[in-house]
């Protein structure tokens, strides 16, 4: 039998996809992204395969870029829904 709700917590749904062409905080909800493996997704500011957060790139902008997607669970807006109006792509 198949259970619906179930199958959809294993697989997992998008409530939202972002990216901003430079190094801001929030970022803005897009239609569509198109994700490049190894680089990131396309037209972010942290596209690429080193480096690009501020930071990292101050202490050697050699460094691998190993985090080229953010990935934010629904139920974090949920549990903060009582105390801050925060939508999906307003966290970094």
């Amino acid at each position: 039998m198949f259970d619906e709700k179930k199958e959809s917590s294993i697989l997992g749904t998008v409530i939202a996809v972002s990216l901003s062409k430079k190094h801001t905080f929030s970022k803005k909800n897009q239609d569509i992204i198109k994700l490049v493996k190894g680089l990131g997704v396309e037209g972010d500011a942290h596209f690429g395969s080193t480096v690009k957060h501020r930071s990292r790139v101050a202490q050697d902008p050699n460094q691998p870029n190993l985090r080229q997607v953010h990935l934010i669970q629904n139920e974090l807006f949920e549990e903060l829904a009582d105390r801050f109006n925060i939508k999906p792509g307003q966290l970094g």
